[in-house]
């Protein structure tokens, strides 16, 4: 399922495909057995899955740190949220939206490709004349900047790219992991 956006709809970040819990298949029992479906009890009628409770940033990504799950497909639809974002809820240049969503994409196939994790962070941060995306994980190994001789080379332009559009990039250290992040300038609201 696709969801289209009009550009003049504030549709929330959850109704976008598999930005929701419920559509990342949320489901937390330690107890359950493995055999039962998601939400009952053993012994119990299945019932349908209830859907998980939204948190701040599954409607609004600037609000929290949003959770992906570490395969291909989450390249797309990190996309998908950083043009919502940026060029729907936040009304940015569209110049600097479609930069901020190459840029996303690379730091998210970084991510994917590098972490050995489950799942990824994604996170918008706009302050005065500026936006910050963030994407986490939890490993501790910093990405390297590579010189870039040839366009034709498939792989390895990711960081390039970041250190060629961002206004500023970088690492931050977690305890349990990392943040990769980049900031755009950005028109004051």
């Amino acid at each position: 399922m696709m969801v289209h956006m009009a550009a003049t709809a504030d549709v929330p970040t959850s109704e976008i495909e598999g930005t929701h819990p419920r559509d990342r298949g949320a489901c937390a029992s330690a107890q359950r057995d493995s055999r039962q479906p998601c939400g009952t009890a053993p012994h119990d009628t299945p019932q349908p899955p209830q859907p998980a409770a939204p948190t701040p940033a599954a409607d609004d990504p600037s609000l929290g740190e949003l959770l992906l799950p570490s395969e291909p497909a989450s390249a797309g639809l990190a996309r998908r949220i950083t043009r919502h974002q940026l060029g729907v809820r936040w009304q940015l240049p569209e110049e600097l939206t479609e930069n901020a969503v190459l840029l996303v994409s690379e730091l998210v196939g970084n991510a994917v490709q590098h972490a050995g994790a489950p799942e990824f962070g994604l996170r918008f941060r706009r302050g005065r004349g500026r936006v910050r995306v963030e994407v986490s994980d939890p490993s501790r190994a910093l990405p390297v900047l590579l010189p870039v001789r040839e366009m034709a080379v498939i792989s390895g332009r990711g960081l390039f790219l970041v250190d060629t559009l961002a206004d500023r990039w970088g690492v931050d250290l977690l305890p349990q992991g990392k943040c990769t992040w980049f900031e755009m300038r950005a028109p004051h609201r």
